[in-house]
């Protein structure tokens, strides 16, 4: 089992990465998921990380990639709600590598 340590806490990881139990994540430990996928969290990255953390409480699940830019474009714009943007700040797969910061289970229909 995966674990990750944040300030002397052990945090269980499922084998991809993702926390095993939600009520795990606070902002520490966000910070420390995005460090180990080479990422340094700014004001950008925040917001797309509460406004997904609002979609999962809304609709109890992450959003894959389209859902994902829309519920984005809805809440914070068109200019942050698009696919380049989102890649900027979470290159590769945004909305898995969002939800896995987020503290989100992954998106289950991302590849």
């Amino acid at each position: 089992m995966q674990c990750l340590t944040v300030l002397d806490k052990t945090i269980p990881l499922d084998k991809e990465g993702y926390l095993k139990q939600l009520s795990d994540w606070d902002q520490t430990v966000a910070e420390a998921l995005a460090e180990q996928e080479g990422l340094e969290l700014s004001d950008r990255h925040w917001e797309i990380i509460h406004a997904l953390r609002d979609f999962y409480q809304q609709f109890e699940q992450s959003p894959a990639m389209r859902p994902f830019v829309k519920h984005i474009a809805n809440s914070l714009g068109k200019d942050k709600g698009n696919s380049i943007y989102l890649m900027q700040l979470f290159p590769g797969s945004p909305a898995k590598l969002a939800a896995k910061i987020a503290g989100l289970p992954r998106p289950t229909n991302c590849f």
